[in-house]
C-alpha cells in the first residue's frame, strides 16, 4: 500500500484512495477542500460522482430521516466506517492530517464560544457550510440516477435547517429566526470563524451552503452525470473569476450569483410546502402556530436571502474601526444619494481588489478628510456584491449637509463616459433600496439623487451614470430641500 495515503475501505468492496500530496496545513477555504475532492477523485478513478459525494456527506455525518426516506439509508452496509467521526482505517498508513481535515471541515457545528465549524471561506468572500451542500449534490445525483424526481426535491436540505431553526425561535431561544454572519480570524489564511450573535440553527454559513445545494443538486438532477467531475463543478461554481464572465449573464452557475439562481428555480409557496414536509416527524397535521411560524419564517427568509442583496461586511474588508463612536441614524429616512468614486477610476472583479480599494478610500476619509470612517453607507464593487461602509444605522459622510437625511452609496470606478455593469446597478435600485424600505431603514416614498444635485461644484457620479440614474424609479430632477 502507499505509504502517506489515506485508505478508506468500504464494505461493498470499493476502495477510496486520497494521496497525501494535499498539504499538511489546512486552511478552511473553499480552495483547500476542492484540492481534496480532486485527489479523491484522481485517485479513484472508477468513484462514480454519486459515491464520491455520498461518502464526504457520510464523513459530514448528515445522515437522518430525510436523507433516509430520499437517497436511502446505508448505516448497516455503509460506504465509509467511522466511530465519532474518525475513520476505521484497519492497520494501514494513513495520512491523519488529510483524514482529520475533511472531517472537521465538513461536520457541522457551534462551539459555546460561538465559533462555527464546518464551514469554509469562498473566494468572494461568502462563508459556506458544507454539510448542506454536500446533501444537496448528493440529492441531485440520486434524483438523475434514479430519474426520480419529486417536485422541489432540491430545496430539502435547506428545508431542514430552516424548519428547525423556526421551531427552535418558536420556542423563544434565539433572538432571531435566521443567521447570523460571522469573521474570520483571517482572510488570506482561514481557520476560525466566529459568529456574531447568538446562533440560530439556520446560519448564513448553513442557509448559503444549503441554496448552493439547491442550485447545483437541481442542475445535476438533469445533466449526463457520466461527464460530471464533481471537482470540475465546484471550481467552476466557486473559483470562477468576473473576468472569465460577461457582466450582464448573472444567471451563470456561480455561487456569487447564488441568490438569483436560487431565487429562479423556487418561490415562496413551494418552499414552504418543503419546510413543512422536512418537520413532518414533528408536529400534527394542521398545527395552526407551526404553520404560522414556517409561514412568517419562509417570508423573512425570501427578505434576508433572496430579495436582499448580498453584503461584504466590514470585518471581510478589512476596515480599521472608526477613530470615535458614530452618531445613529433615525430611519426610516427619506432620501439615498448616489455617488461614484472616481478613484479608484477603476472598477474592482473580486473581493481582493475591492477590499484593497475599500481599505485605500477609508484610510484617505480618515487621514486625508480629516473623517471618522469611510464616508459612504454602501459601497458597489463589480464582483457581484455590495460593500458595507457605515450601514444603514449609522451617519455618513457622503453628501455634505444631507448626512443624517439620507444614506450615500457609491459606485466603485469612474462613470463620466460609462456605465457600470447592469447586474451592479440592479443591486441597488432593485434589491438595496426595496430591502431598505422593507427593513424599515427607508421610507416608501423615499427620493433618488444624484450627489450633484446637492452639493455645487461636483460632477458626481459621472455623466454616464447620472444620466442612467434619471430613469430610476424614486428619482426626482429637483432636490426637494432647495
Amino acid at each position: 500500500m502507499t505509504p502517506g495515503a489515506l485508505w478508506i475501505f468500504t464494505m461493498s468492496g470499493i476502495c477510496i484512495v486520497i494521496e497525501s500530496s494535499v498539504t499538511a496545513v489546512h486552511l478552511r477555504n473553499m480552495e483547500h477542500f476542492i484540492t481534496a475532492v480532486t485527489h479523491l477523485e484522481d485517485s479513484n478513478p472508477g468513484l462514480s460522482p454519486l459515491a464520491s459525494v455520498t461518502s464526504l456527506r457520510k464523513i459530514a455525518d448528515q445522515s437522518d430521516s430525510l436523507t433516509h426516506d430520499f437517497v436511502g439509508s446505508s448505516d448497516n452496509q455503509g460506504d465509509i466506517h467511522y466511530i465519532n467521526n474518525s475513520f476505521i482505517i484497519g492497520q494501514m498508513n494513513v495520512n491523519h492530517n488529510l483524514s482529520n481535515f475533511l472531517d472537521e471541515v465538513t461536520h457541522h457545528f457551534i462551539t459555546r464560544d460561538h465559533d462555527e465549524r464546518g464551514v469554509v471561506l469562498t473566494p468572494d468572500g461568502t462563508t459556506v457550510a458544507l454539510a448542506p451542500l454536500l446533501l444537496g449534490l448528493e440529492y441531485g445525483l440520486q434524483a438523475n440516477e434514479d430519474r426520480n424526481q419529486p417536485h422541489g426535491f432540491y430545496l430539502l436540505p435547506l428545508a431542514k435547517y430552516l424548519g428547525m431553526s423556526f421551531l427552535q425561535f418558536g420556542n423563544a431561544t434565539p433572538p432571531e429566526p435566521l443567521g447570523p454572519d460571522g469573521c474570520w480570524d483571517s482572510v488570506s489564511a482561514p481557520m476560525v470563524y466566529t459568529l456574531s450573535g447568538v446562533p440560530s440553527l439556520a446560519t448564513d454559513a448553513l442557509v448559503h451552503g444549503g441554496m448552493d445545494g439547491a442550485v447545483l443538486g437541481k442542475h445535476l438532477s438533469v445533466v449526463n452525470c457520466s461527464e460530471v467531475n464533481l471537482s470540475t463543478l465546484l471550481r467552476s461554481y466557486y473559483l470562477g473569476t468576473m473576468e472569465e464572465l460577461d457582466y450582464d449573464l448573472s444567471n451563470h452557475l456561480r455561487g456569487r450569483y447564488r441568490r438569483q439562481n436560487f431565487k429562479n428555480i423556487t418561490n415562496l409557496s413551494l418552499l414552504q410546502e418543503k419546510v413543512a414536509d422536512a418537520l413532518h416527524m414533528h408536529q400534527q397535521k394542521g398545527d395552526i402556530i407551526v404553520e404560522s411560524l414556517i409561514e412568517n419564517g419562509i417570508k423573512e427568509f425570501m427578505l434576508r436571502y433572496v430579495e436582499c442583496p448580498a453584503i461584504i461586511p466590514r470585518c471581510m474588508w478589512g476596515a480599521a474601526p472608526p477613530l470615535v463612536p458614530l452618531d445613529p441614524l433615525s430611519p426610516p429616512l427619506p432620501f439615498l444619494y448616489i455617488h461614484h468614486t472616481a478613484i479608484p477610476s477603476k472598477p474592482c472583479l473580486s473581493l481582493q481588489m475591492c477590499s484593497k480599494n475599500m481599505k485605500a478610500m477609508q484610510h484617505f476619509h480618515q487621514k486625508q478628510r480629516g473623517w471618522y470612517d469611510i464616508g459612504y453607507s454602501f459601497v458597489v464593487g463589480s464582483d457581484g456584491y455590495i460593500y458595507e461602509g457605515r450601514g444603514w444605522m449609522s451617519v455618513g459622510a457622503h453628501t455634505k449637509g444631507r448626512n443624517t437625511v439620507g444614506y450615500g452609496v457609491a459606485f466603485i470606478g469612474d462613470y463620466t463616459a460609462h456605465l457600470p455593469a447592469q447586474h451592479d446597478m440592479e443591486l441597488v435600485h432593485h434589491h438595496l433600496v426595496n430591502c431598505g424600505v422593507s427593513k424599515g431603514f427607508l421610507k416608501e416614498n423615499f427620493t433618488i439623487l444624484g450627489h450633484r444635485q446637492v452639493v455645487a461644484g461636483t460632477k458626481c457620479p459621472g455623466e454616464s451614470l447620472y444620466s442612467e440614474i434619471t430613469t430610476w424609479e424614486h428619482y426626482k430632477e429637483t432636490d426637494p430641500f432647495k
